[in-house]
């Protein structure tokens, strides 16, 4: 065995190589992005030498989740193990693929690692992975700590093979960007064969894929019999402690550990209270019902959203009072911690060295756009193009006061922050690609100048179709590139292709040329770029401005990079 210290992403993403992986894809998102950056540095590095490169783990970042998730499907296709990575709102765009997916009879091993993030640290919403595993009736993993990430990777192989279906495994904030002492095994499992599934398996016709649903529902209780016996599952019993039983996930487990000294205390003769910990899905219902028998009052201590308490109710009859987030035991939003599962527990606040300090209340620091930062140029510009269109409707009499003829949408990234004072530039913020979708909506709805603002590694994320959208129907808006050449906001990985592309590929979806302005984005430019874009919205079809400057980051990455090459 060897030790590592490794972030929890590392560490999976370790487990994933010593598994014997292939093919590993995804799209940028924290908190995930670090298991492929992790995957991609070891292809890069291993693959250089020829000799080992047909050995080495394929590792790409991909346009986006969907686009991911499906090359992972060929792989697995193909016979060999995949992976795919991405956080929680991107399961969303890998959805159609996702789901469908546990249709088909899965050859090579298949795991779908999405990270959740519970609190919002990253993410427009709280959404908790583990509803998606439900519904698609497929497993999902859930580690505690790093070397179960670890552990769990060739585990999750192991169960997609042997039932022939996607597996999930669900990560958190927490545990992605923590560090911990891993024991790894320096024996490698090798890579699968190449061989194809079989075509009746794969192509979900309605006629096949009726038989591939009653299939998988005949699973379920191969699934079900694999979690009740499942390792991972560990129950204990005190038959002297009736009133309260304790049902622990993923971090929850963490969280009740912390306390169990003071926990044990407080106690007293009747001693510590049965436990269970749940390792992820689908629920052990006889070890669930164990529990239940057990105890009258059953709190579970779970990490997102109160999936497992919601659940009991429907396993455990009602003669058991279930605690929990539903009613306020332990907090609904944002991440758990040792401190409110202590308040859970009924145990007293611990005392720290802040006690009796009356300290002033920090004034609250909210993100900003890097100095020197190109957006900040463009969204300048943009706010001039704005306040120059409203001066000339109100002079033409055609605004009443208070009312504007412009809406500026946006989108997803770290151009999210000209919402910010003080540029306070865009006015909604939904999801990947909704800026477009959303400026063509308001354009239709009778707002006369309408932006769609998004990011260059967005716009090919999710913005081409809203673009084709807007150029088969002829509406009236300008979308507005910001291109800083680098996916900014989750590190600065590359853009899937080059920003010098742009320009051809948006013209190629109908564009007018005429109608497609490069702009390069910085201070000496910001008027002309606003009387620019002001005079592209006044056209009365479909305009892109791409406002082009690289990313200071990026431009240091880059340097540093060369500097590097060049020695």
């Amino acid at each position: 065995m060897k030790e590592m210290v490794l972030l929890g992403d590392e560490a999976l993403a370790v487990g994933l190589l010593h598994a014997g992986v292939s093919g590993c894809f995804g799209y940028p998102g924290t908190p995930s992005t670090e298991i492929l950056e992790y995957l991609i540095d070891n292809y890069e590095k291993k693959s250089a030498d020829k000799d080992k490169a047909g050995e080495v783990p394929l590792a790409q970042w991909c346009s986006n989740e969907k686009t991911a998730y499906e090359a992972a499907l060929g792989v697995s296709f193909a016979g060999k193990r995949a992976v795919v990575t991405m956080k929680h709102v991107g399961l969303n765009v890998a959805a159609d693929p996702f789901m469908n997916s546990a249709l088909c009879k899965i050859k090579g091993g298949l795991i779908c690692i999405v990270a959740d993030d519970p609190s919002m640290h990253s993410s427009q919403g709280e959404q908790d992975t583990r509803f998606y595993a439900d519904f698609a009736m497929v497993p999902l993993f859930e580690p505690t700590n790093q070397q179960e990430a670890y552990e769990m990777a060739a585990e999750a192989f192991e169960v997609s093979e042997k039932f022939n279906v996607p597996v999930i495994m669900r990560m958190v904030t927490r545990l992605a960007h923590s560090r911990a002492v891993v024991r790894t095994d320096e024996k490698n499992a090798s890579q699968n064969k190449l061989g194809k599934g079989s075509a009746q398996n794969w192509m979900l016709l309605p006629a096949l894929a009726r038989k591939n649903y009653l299939s998988l529902i005949e699973k379920q209780k191969d699934l079900l019999d694999w979690a009740e016996n499942n390792k991972r599952n560990t129950i204990s019993l005190n038959p002297g402690r009736r009133d309260i039983a304790i049902i622990t996930s993923g971090l929850g487990r963490n969280y009740y550990e912390e306390n169990l000294k003071d926990f044990a205390g407080k106690c007293g003769e009747s001693g510590l209270p049965s436990t269970l910990h749940i390792s992820g899905l689908p629920l052990p219902s006889k070890l669930i019902q164990q529990i239940a028998d057990a105890a009258e009052t059953i709190i579970v201590i779970e990490e997102g959203m109160p999936f497992i308490e919601k659940q009991l109710r429907g396993i455990i009859p009602g003669k058991n009072k279930i605690r929990g987030k539903y009613d306020g035991l332990l907090p609904r939003t944002g991440e758990l911690s040792p401190d409110s599962v202590r308040t859970a527990l009924g145990l007293e606040p611990r005392k720290t060295t802040a006690d009796g300090i009356n300290l002033p209340p920090l004034p609250g620091r909210p993100p900003q756009l890097c100095k020197g930062c190109p957006h900040h140029d463009s969204y300048t510009s943009i706010n001039k193009a704005v306040a120059m269109l409203n001066e000339k409707d109100r002079k033409n009499e055609c605004l009443s006061d208070g009312e504007v003829s412009t809406v500026v949408t946006s989108d997803i990234g770290c151009y999210s922050l000209g919402a910010s004072a003080p540029l306070k530039s865009i006015e909604s913020i939904v999801c990947m690609g909704a800026s477009l979708g959303m400026a063509r909506g308001a354009s239709i709805a009778g707002y006369k100048y309408v932006f769609g603002v998004i990011g260059d590694s967005t716009f090919m994320h999710s913005g081409l179709t809203g673009l084709v959208d807007a150029v088969a129907t002829n509406t009236p808006v300008t979308i507005v590139i910001l291109d800083n050449s680098i996916v900014g906001m989750t590190g600065c990985q590359p853009t899937i292709i080059p920003s010098s592309k742009f320009e051809d590929v948006v013209k190629g979806l109908g564009v007018a040329p005429e109608h497609v302005r490069i702009l390069a984005s910085n201070p000496g430019n910001i008027d002309a770029n606003a009387a620019v874009l002001a005079e592209e919205a006044e056209y009365r079809g479909v305009s892109v401005v791409i406002l082009a400057r690289e990313c200071l980051e990026a431009f240091r990455l880059r340097k540093k990079k060369e500097a590097i090459q060049g020695k």
